[in-house]
């Protein structure tokens, strides 16, 4: 192994770790007591979608779940009328997934508690200058991945 691809193990290693012990940190918040980190996980990328709405297929590029778990949890949140499912007069087969006004409002009012618990647990380690570094550092490598190509299979 070279020296390049060790140092390139150890920050990756450093990076995920990191991201685990935080992610811990946040699943036992508190602030979980009416959804889960998942769920409002669906709840924050629809937020952020324009018209707020999203092909389920969109919904699970941006998720770390499966399909198939993704759609259990969409009809678990539209049963909590938290978000409504709809045909897409585009592609009948296809399914639009959007919040609804309930849903809106959980995600503000949870959002707003989450993103008190992430000043603590990242701010509280970080000064700004650091933080500003690590978004310039995890955004380059985030950005850079479109270009670098897939390693050929064995």
């Amino acid at each position: 192994m070279t020296g390049e691809a060790r140092l390139a193990a150890q920050a990756w290693e450093e990076l995920f770790r990191t991201q685990v012990a935080i992610m811990r940190r946040l699943q036992r918040d508190p602030i979980w007591d009416r959804i889960s980190l998942r769920e409002y996980d669906v709840l924050f990328t629809l937020s952020g979608a324009s018209g707020q709405r999203l092909r389920l297929r969109e919904l699970a590029e941006s998720s770390l779940l499966s399909q198939p778990s993704l759609s259990r949890m969409v009809e678990r949140l539209e049963q909590d009328g938290w978000v409504r499912r709809l045909r897409d007069p585009e592609d009948g087969r296809g399914v639009l997934v959007t919040l609804t006004q309930e849903g809106a409002q959980l995600q503000k009012e949870v959002g707003r508690r989450h993103v008190e618990a992430i000043a603590h647990y990242v701010g509280g380690a970080l000064d700004d200058a650091q933080l500003h570094e690590l978004i310039r550092v995890t955004g380059a490598l985030r950005a850079a991945q479109s270009g670098i190509a897939e390693l050929p299979r064995p």
